[in-house]
């Protein structure tokens, strides 16, 4: 089943305006949602839409809060995100991130007391299109084993690095666990095992299992050591610039909000388009492993589903979509 783009971000400002949400951030918290599932991150699009919801219904998520200015120091701000909805929160920290460095050349961006951003590659694309590199991160609830630890003590901590192209951004978007836990979801969904191990079962197995993973919270980080150490030194960065909780102070609430991110945009007049172009296509011309397969740049395939889902209309979960439907 296939729903169009606008169709879909009409049905998510509907429920949005209906949980009492000021018409402009209703709108623009509806387009991230439909963006994401337009991109082909369906887990952070509609999949995600009904959580949102019920956060928003017990209070964790405050539809008419917005982000107040703690201090300025140069280039680097430090905000409160007031638990107003993330994707709104992060959406302006990005543009404030922007504007700073458009007149020093760099611009930092910390935010606490903020919710969950979504897909944290939206961010990235935005600094983008400003014509910036962007850099943001963010920590999270703990899902994570620390290296030769048995218990969930780190977040997946997702980091993105954008590029700004005009033959098309580069865009890496990533967490810090071999899958993240909404890819993990899209695979339970379709009932079918991850392509490779992702984290441990409860007898401390690796597992190909999404629903065993997510039920332990034992994501397996990527570079196994070098991924929780990665993991950590995010969290310490989001709590030492935004002053904010770090992951075990999320971890101890039944729900995961009052996260602490980072969003950091440079601006270089001069982006060397030709050196970048030498470098992509150096990596793209290596052999593919499979017949008939490409090597792709981050966020290439990204572009292509767009374009494919503008055109033919977006895939949505029947069920999801009608559980949104009814709200």
């Amino acid at each position: 089943m296939r729903i169009p783009f606008q169709e879909l971000k009409a049905e998510f400002k509907r429920v949005l305006l209906k949980l009492s949400f000021p018409p402009e951030t209703a709108d623009s918290c509806a387009l991230v949602f439909a963006a994401n599932s337009r991109d082909g991150v369906y887990s952070h699009g509609l999949n995600r839409f009904p959580v949102f919801v019920k956060l928003v219904q017990k209070g964790l998520i405050k539809a008419n809060a917005l982000p107040a200015l703690l201090e300025r120091n140069g280039a680097i701000e430090r905000w409160d995100g007031n638990f107003a909805p993330g994707m709104s929160n992060a959406s302006h920290c990005m543009a404030r991130a922007v504007e700073l460095a458009k007149i020093n050349g760099i611009g930092c961006v910390a935010i606490k007391n903020t919710n969950h951003w979504m897909r944290g590659g939206t961010y990235g694309w935005q600094a983008a299109d400003a014509g910036c590199i962007g850099i943001c991160f963010t920590n999270a609830t703990a899902n994570m084993p620390a290296w030769g630890g048995k218990d969930p003590v780190l977040g997946n901590n997702p980091l993105v690095i954008a590029i700004p192209r005009k033959e098309g951004h580069v865009v890496l978007d990533m967490a810090m666990s071999q899958f993240s836990y909404g890819k993990m979801q899209e695979y339970e969904l379709k009932n079918e095992a991850l392509p490779f191990p992702g984290g441990y079962d409860e007898q401390g197995n690796l597992s190909t299992d999404p629903a065993v993973i997510r039920k332990t919270k034992l994501a397996l980080p990527i570079g196994f050591w070098k991924g929780s150490g990665l993991s950590l030194v995010l969290d310490l960065l989001a709590v030492a610039l935004s002053g904010g909780n770090s992951t075990g102070k999320i971890s101890a609430q039944a729900d995961e909000t009052g996260v602490s991110q980072c969003f950091i945009a440079i601006r270089q007049p001069d982006m060397h388009d030709a050196l970048i172009a030498e470098v992509l296509a150096y990596t793209k011309n290596s052999e593919a492993v499979k017949a008939g397969g490409q090597v792709s740049y981050p966020g290439e395939r990204t572009l292509q589903t767009r374009l494919e889902n503008e055109e033919k209309g977006i895939p949505v979960n029947e069920e999801i979509w009608m559980q949104v439907k009814n709200f």
